[in-house]
């Protein structure tokens, strides 16, 4: 099952808009534009234990929201940025999702786990972070293809060649910040290209890069030392900012020693998104003050028909640009929008509408009269 439901965009009364933004407010789903698949979420699981199977799907579901929603902040901001996502822990990530899509499901009587993809709405979430000035990135860069290698001296548990592949491709590679291709090893590269670009030569990164008709390739050479109980990762080659050397070890535990390789596949995309955000990510200013053009709006109402009077109001202000709904439930909505004049000019355009546009703990709050 798949199907697309879109935020409401005004370019005629907002009232017209409420059917779309309910449906976007609704369990769907479908592929993101292309300039926004980094707001999309895809592969990520979801699991719950509860009294029985639609509650425990409700349960991971919701949760599976929130989690997906700190996934993203941590894919779109640099590392140094993470403890500031903390001030979203009032944010409702099911306010910020145009969609889903069900991959795999499986549940019992109990429990229910599933791989979902969310679809996030770019604007909202754009708006959200330059409100709270936090530097972040949303450009994607050149597609680098990834040669996962298994170098073992002996077979063992801790893996082989397919697992390590398998590895890199279950997670999100396609909507990364840093898009990342599969490829096997070429029969034409040679051990000592191998060897040598591992050991740093950038002629041979360049020599492994070729044989792909890419500049941008990079090897990711898995390691097991059974007797140390360590996976050592080493990353070689050139990604979209450069050339590229890095080696890690992770411990193996020996109750889960496939753990090590999930971890170090995760990691290393990561490193690679690191990168990127360090050379691309922008500098935004202080949180909004009450001037600003770029508005979020939490509308409170005693029902639909009201609501639908406060929108039919908001839509036909004029000066009133670029107006989205981020969320919509039985008694209040969210709304994102633009006025030049700022915050408190439209605040007394609204009043001679019969509308209460005032500040509440740092917040605009929107009500009838």
């Amino acid at each position: 099952m798949q199907c697309r439901a879109h935020g409401a965009r005004f370019a005629r009364p907002l009232a017209s808009g409420l059917l779309a933004a309910v449906a976007a407010a609704s369990i769907a789903a479908g592929s993101a534009e292309a300039a926004d698949k980094v707001f999309t979420v895809a592969k990520y699981p979801i699991e719950a234990v509860a009294e029985n199977a639609v509650l425990a799907k409700r349960k991971a579901l919701a949760e599976g929201q929130e989690a997906a929603f700190r996934s993203l902040l941590k894919r779109l901001m640099p590392v140094m940025a993470y403890p500031r996502a903390r001030q979203f822990a009032s944010i409702k990530a099911v306010e910020l999702i145009e969609g889903v899509k069900v991959r795999s499901e499986r549940n019992s009587s109990t429990e229910y786990s599933a791989t979902y993809d969310f679809y996030f709405r770019p604007k909202s979430v754009r708006d959200l972070l330059r409100r709270e000035g936090i530097p972040f990135t949303d450009e994607q860069a050149p597609v680098v293809t990834v040669i996962p290698l298994w170098q073992a001296a002996a077979k063992s548990s801790f893996g082989d060649q397919t697992a390590w592949v398998n590895s890199w491709k279950g997670l999100d590679l396609e909507n990364s910040l840093t898009p990342v291709r599969i490829e096997p090893l070429a029969k034409e590269v040679q051990p000592d290209t191998v060897a040598a670009a591992v050991g740093g030569d950038e002629g041979a990164m360049r020599t492994l890069a070729g044989q792909y008709k890419t500049e941008l390739a990079l090897l990711a050479v898995a390691e097991p030392d059974a007797k140390a109980g360590r996976l050592a990762v080493t990353l070689a080659g050139r990604d979209a900012v450069g050339a590229f050397l890095l080696t890690r070890q992770y411990r193996i535990d020996a109750a889960d020693p496939w753990y090590a390789r999930e971890l170090a596949a995760i990691i290393a995309l990561r490193t690679i998104e690191g990168r990127w955000k360090a050379l691309h990510t922008r500098a935004v200013t202080a949180k909004a003050a009450p001037g600003d053009t770029d508005l979020l709006i939490a509308v409170e109402f005693r029902g639909m028909a009201e609501w639908q009077e406060i929108s039919r109001k908001l839509g036909a202000t004029p000066g009133v640009q670029e107006l989205d709904v981020a969320g919509l439930s039985a008694r209040g909505a969210r709304v994102t929008l633009r006025y030049a004049e700022g915050a408190e000019r439209l605040a007394q355009e609204l009043a001679h509408q019969g509308l209460s546009l005032r500040s509440v703990d740092g917040s605009w709050l929107l009500s009838l009269r």
